[in-house]
């Protein structure tokens, strides 16, 4: 399947769309999801400002402070 990628679009896989869908995944979760407070626009903020770090810190750490409902 991958035997035919050149190495532009194998950085353009790696650097320009995972990042991407990774990003798009993370402010999706977040705008569906129930918090506490504030805390849901932080990390809105969050990912729109530090769009790679801020999605993976949603993953890792964000999640876990979704409320039931």
């Amino acid at each position: 399947m991958f035997e035919n990628l050149g190495v532009a679009e194998i950085i353009l896989i790696l650097f320009v769309l995972l990042p991407t869908i990774l990003w798009v995944a993370a402010l999706v979760d977040i705008l569906k999801s129930n918090f506490k407070g504030d805390n849901k626009l932080i990390w809105i903020l969050v990912v729109v400002f530090l769009p790679i770090i801020g999605a993976v810190l949603y993953f890792i750490i964000g999640r876990n402070k979704k409320t039931a409902g």
